[in-house]
């Protein structure tokens, strides 16, 4: 047992030795099969029709270029599905990648949105089924309700609910034979009609005319057809649900995802290419026709050119929507699930069947959910909300894919990695976000009910889940300190090596601030261990705060200390952060470098000092506290030289801050090192040189060359000239960084005084995002 963190926190996610798995017996064809079922569904018969209303025969084109966008994402999912093939998807992956709460967000909006789907296959089942056999049988099924009050059509959508939800308890080998052959069945419809609409473009050798008008409505059409239909190609999710159910997932998910993803592109361009070709109405143009019969125009065409063609399509849009039902039924279950393992949602929804092998009790609940909503609520309304919350869903899957390579490396071991990266997932997150911000414009209804869905979440997050989670991951074991809480918090973790070295920083901003301090020990359990092995070092790590307690409270700052037990030491910090409110953590450079999870996932600002002997006094010594402030100003000759390395980057705030929280001291003279980078523009303190030398600050100018190597030694040399006693910069400095940068390493150890790199916490690219539009606005 350990109380530090370090690079072992890189170590690629264990799987959970304490909780029961789930038993590989999905083949490749099985995964295929669901992606199809989920990315088809009846969609390919009912939204196909609306579609080519809009664009005509482009909407090929609207296909085509809806496959080469939903590329971008898949590819992430490919690339995340193969490395960490884990029930739960793409709220696994942001779990790992992105801080508290997107994670809950993630699997709380996935959830949902993986009901409300399979909500709209039942009803459509529902009334496809109704449909067909409502003038037929009298007596079981009229246009009246079930006894004067239930509505049949929605009778039907439940039991077909509950049939899937038995399956899938039943064996995840069973319902994958059971998605296999419904979706057998429906690719056969699927044929048929194809094939039946060749044959007559065979024996019609002037369909070309019904494409002499290809795009009738314009660019404007083809991008309505695009937000029509978008969503239907993002089956990929369904796919990694199968992650801890499939044979050689690192093969076989990025193979599922490409080839049903290239086989369904292709089944819908040719479905709405024969049932344009394959008909001649007169007096209106093919396209129109199908356009103006709408969500019934496909079915309408094959009736054309294919014997019993509208009863074929109904039988093929029933057989579709089952299909689809039985993929969400499982991808919901396997979210609930994961939640469930995590402790984001009740842990009782992570049990086993102890004979079926599968998460039961997380299909239970997600069946019943499924059945009230498709039976009760107005569907029509709350499906709209499905698309904004998958894309949602998708843009942090692009982010989290660009920061756990980041954090792990080449620790993890791909069966298909991200060409051109970080580009193609940077452009997925823009991609995604502009169509649901297209949404949020053309269907402001759906962001209404997204936005609702996830305040209801937050509340939950806030008064459940948080604290379960902690609890389980990292409780504490001891806490003491001060009834009174300050708003601004500082956090030191504990260094057992020495305890004392990072405490005189904290004091310092502490008076600032007006501020406390709460210093961390977390107690590290091997992850085989029960956390509760780690309970019997609470006293030995309690009395090891006595000697900084004494130095809090001799200075008269508020404190706190907290004890936690945890497998893992970063995860405990982090949660500290964020259930204490933490704005600001002081540590130690070395430690925070080589964890790159920490780095990554931190909600709060930085300090992070790098010194090996740090004698630095930033307090009056304590026995003259008692004299008048005047008779403690140090002589200037007698104050030590603290360097200012400021580039007006995303981090200088920071550095600004941290600057004068030292400088109020009355023990630092303040000389400030200006960074631009060759041909760019000053910053905005550089353009203040006369104020500044009106207040005692040195000022002196470096320009680094784009790319330059030498761009460490130009820094060092100017703060050399200094003769610096300690140094504040930034994480990055002229676009180089502070943490990862070989030859800013180097820079470090060559400076013989402690160094402060100060680290602001902002959302990846916000900083970037806003300096360009900044130089836009001033051109």
């Amino acid at each position: 047992m350990s109380a530090s963190t370090g690079p072992e926190s890189q170590r690629p996610p264990a799987e959970h030795p304490h909780q029961h798995q789930l038993v590989r017996t999905l083949s490749l064809t099985d995964i295929i099969m669901v992606g199809i079922a989920g990315m088809i569904g009846g969609a390919i018969f009912v939204l196909t029709g609306p579609a080519i209303g809009l664009a005509g025969g482009a909407v090929i084109i609207a296909f085509v270029i809806n496959a080469v966008i939903t590329l971008f994402t898949a590819m992430a999912y490919a690339e995340l599905g193969s490395a960490m093939p884990e029930a739960g998807g793409g709220y696994l992956w942001i779990r790992e990648g992105l801080p508290r709460p997107n994670a809950f967000f993630s699997g709380w909006m996935a959830w949902f949105a993986h009901i409300v789907a399979g909500s709209l296959y039942a009803v459509g089942f529902g009334a496809f089924l109704y449909y067909l056999l409502g003038p037929n049988v009298i007596g079981i099924i009229s246009d009246q309700p079930l006894f004067g009050i239930l509505p049949v059509d929605k009778l039907i959508a439940v039991g077909a609910v509950a049939a899937f939800t038995c399956i899938n308890i039943r064996g995840t080998s069973e319902a994958g034979r059971t998605g296999t052959i419904v979706t057998i069945v429906q690719l056969g419809t699927i044929f048929a009609l194809i094939g039946a609409g060749f044959w007559t473009m065979y024996n019609s050798p002037n369909w070309t005319a019904n494409f002499a008008d290809f795009v009738p409505m314009g660019i404007g059409g083809i991008v309505a057809a695009m937000g029509l239909t978008f969503i239907q190609f993002e089956g990929y999710e369904i796919i990694v649900q199968t992650g801890e159910e499939v044979k050689n997932p690192k093969k076989n998910i990025p193979r599922a995802i490409f080839i049903s993803l290239t086989l369904v592109v292709t089944l819908y361009c040719i479905v709405a290419f024969v049932s344009i070709a394959s008909i001649f109405p007169e007096g209106i143009a093919a396209w129109k026709f199908i356009g103006d019969n709408g969500e019934l125009g496909i079915m309408r065409a094959a009736d054309v050119f294919l014997p019993y063609g509208a009863l074929i399509v109904l039988g093929g849009g029933m057989v579709s929507t089952l299909a689809a039902l039985n993929a969400t039924t499982f991808s919901s279950a396997r979210v609930a699930f994961a939640m469930g393992r995590h402790y984001n949602l009740p842990h009782k929804l992570s049990s086993i069947h102890p004979v079926n092998r599968t998460p039961h009790i997380a299909i239970i609940i997600s069946g019943i959910i499924m059945a009230f909503v498709a039976y009760s609520l107005p569907l029509a309304d709350i499906a709209v909300a499905a698309g904004v919350i998958f894309l949602l869903l998708f843009t942090q899957v692009n982010i989290a894919v660009i920061t756990i390579r980041r954090i792990y490396g080449d620790k993890l071991s791909y069966g298909f990695k991200t060409p051109l990266f970080p580009a193609i997932p940077i452009i997925g997150i823009f991609l995604n976000l502009g169509l649901a911000l297209y949404l949020l414009v053309t269907q402001p209804l759906s962001w209404g009910i997204t936005v609702l869905w996830i305040l209801i979440g937050f509340v939950i997050y806030r008064m459940y889940t948080f604290k379960r989670e902690i609890q389980h991951y990292a409780p504490i074991v001891t806490s003491e300190g001060d009834l009174k809480r300050q708003d601004f918090r500082i956090l030191i973790p504990f260094t057992p090596e020495n305890p004392d070295r990072l405490i005189k920083y904290a004091i310092r901003i502490a008076k600032e601030m007006a501020g406390e301090v709460n210093i961390l020990r977390v107690i590290t359990v091997p992850a085989q261990t029960p956390l509760s092995a780690g309970v019997a070092f609470a006293d030995t790590a309690k009395r090891s705060f006595e000697p900084l307690e004494k130095m809090l409270d001799r200075e008269s700052i508020p404190n706190h200390y907290l004890v936690r037990v945890s497998h893992d030491g970063p995860e405990a910090i982090l949660a500290t952060i964020e259930e204490q409110k933490i704005d600001l953590l002081v540590t130690d450079f070395e430690t925070l470098r080589h964890d790159r999870k920490l780095m990554t996932l931190m909600t709060c600002k930085v300090l992070a000092i790098r010194a090996e002997n740090d004698a630095l006094q930033l307090e009056p010594e304590h026995e003259r506290i008692d004299i008048d402030l005047k008779s403690r100003a140090i002589p200037a000759g007698d104050k030590k030289n603290m360097v200012v390395v400021y580039d007006g980057g995303e981090h200088s705030e920071v550095v600004l801050k941290t600057t004068s929280w030292l400088e109020h001291s009355g023990r630092f003279k303040v000389d400030l090192l200006s960074i631009s980078k060759g041909g760019g523009e000053k910053n905005s303190v550089a353009m203040q040189q006369d104020y500044l030398s009106q207040l005692g600050v040195e000022l002196k100018e470096a320009q680094l060359a784009e790319g330059s190597s030498r761009s460490a030694d130009v820094v060092l040399s100017a703060i050399s000239s200094f003769q610096p006693d300690l140094v504040v910069m930034g994480a990055t400095v002229g676009g180089f960084s502070v943490f990862n940068n070989p030859d800013f390493l180097v820079l470090l150890d060559q400076l013989n005084c402690p160094v402060i790199i100060a680290r602001s916490f902002t959302i990846p690219g916000m900083h970037r995002a806003k300096s360009a539009l900044m130089k836009v606005f001033r051109k």
